[in-house]
């Protein structure tokens, strides 16, 4: 579009130049018509004076007798004199109006647009990135949601498995200790696996948390606890006391009697931890079928609810509570924790040598807290949250 404007722009300038040359050249005839015209008026009025002057009388010019070199009178003279000036004021009025016509005519001098250069634009770009060692953003792990299934490891090397919060039924119609059946509301928790090992329960002797078992054998073997052969086997002979010792060293407690039950028999009011089949020896150790305890995990289809390992039969399993046979009656359905005293506390599960009826999971037992039996072992617990 630039370069068409200076083009029209040139065009119209090269129109008008010619246009007023044209002018000044019809100026310039005109003024020399004119010149021509007035050079021959001047010459015929020069004529005839002179022809005047030769037919004048002689008489009349004051000198009788005519003579070729007689001076031109003096009028005459001027009379050539003003004719001249005239003519000399008239073509430099004529030379003064051509020149202010032909600037008046004349068009302004027109500039010529100069292209300029659109400018230029400098790229930018992002500042460069630091050189050296860049500090990762840290990774936020989002915390994983426990669920039944979901375990933990213990510092004595114990699996705990996760019980949700929530409901279950609590007692039985078998017992009258066991009454009356009821609603329980407890808050989510930890259970051990398993029942303590003997191998588990010596660490704690080894570190002097612990006292050792009031005897080292068992029913039918005379070298049972810090025999390695058995290490994998529930520790026996030890108190109610000796067990609490035992948790408050690994970080945990033991479980109340209403938690135990809960991962014993769930939330679907089974009978036994694996749920209403009649035991057998399949399932767990009990009814001397085997005479003894067995090695803990031993029976894979016994497992409770939750997963937990043993909650029928083989050892008696001390739990937090003081034992009350009337303590079903009033206590409260969410999160009881047992009478505030008492002579004895509960022990939950059964044993190696009890019949059908004794290894239910809503059977209670009791002892003396300072008291051991070739029976008696436990498991830990703890709280889901602090």
């Amino acid at each position: 579009m630039a370069l068409e404007k200076v083009e029209r722009e040139n065009a119209e300038k090269t129109a008008s130049e010619k246009a007023d040359r044209d002018a000044n050249e019809k100026a310039e005839r005109a003024a020399s018509e004119k010149l021509a015209l007035e050079k021959a008026e001047r010459e015929n009025a020069e004529k005839i004076a002179r022809e005047k002057i030769i037919s004048a009388p002689v008489g009349r010019i004051g000198n009788p007798t005519y003579s070729k070199s007689r001076k031109i009178p003096s009028s005459n003279l001027k009379i050539v004199g003003i004719g001249l000036t005239l003519f000399a004021l008239l073509f430099f009025g004529v030379w003064v109006v051509y020149q202010l016509g032909s600037r008046l005519l004349s068009p302004a001098p027109t500039e010529t647009p100069i292209a300029t250069q659109a400018p230029t634009r400098t790229p930018t770009f992002p500042p460069p990135l630091p050189t050296g060692t860049m500090t990762p953003e840290p990774t936020i792990i989002p915390e994983p949601t426990l669920g039944i299934g979901s375990t933990t490891l213990g510092s004595d090397g114990m699996t705990l498995l996760y019980v949700p919060a929530g409901e279950f039924t609590m007692g039985s119609d078998g017992n009258s200790d066991e009454q009356p059946i009821h609603k329980v509301n407890l808050s989510a928790f930890w259970i051990d696996q398993t029942e303590v090992t003997n191998k588990q329960y010596a660490a704690c002797v080894s570190a002097n948390q612990c006292k050792p078992p009031s005897n080292t054998s068992s029913y039918t073997h005379s070298s049972y606890y810090g025999n390695s052969q058995f290490d994998d086997y529930p520790v026996i002979y030890v108190s109610w006391n000796d067990a609490k010792s035992y948790c408050e060293w690994a970080g945990r407690r033991l479980p109340t009697e209403a938690e135990w039950e809960k991962a014993a028999r769930g939330t679907d009011e089974r009978i036994y931890p694996w749920g209403n089949t009649a035991p057998n020896k399949d399932l767990l150790n009990f009814n001397l079928i085997v005479g003894d305890t067995t090695k803990v995990g031993s029976y894979e289809t016994g497992k409770s609810f939750y997963g937990a390992y043993d909650m029928a039969g083989n050892v008696w399993e001390w739990v937090n509570d003081w034992y009350s046979d009337t303590y079903y009656s009033s206590s409260p359905s969410s999160n009881p924790l047992g009478p505030d005293s008492g002579q004895y506390r509960v022990l939950r599960g059964g044993v190696w040598n009890y019949l059908n009826n004794y290894v239910r999971s809503a059977i209670r037992s009791w002892y003396y807290p300072t008291g051991s039996n070739v029976g008696y072992g436990f498991r830990c617990a703890r709280n889901a949250t602090p």
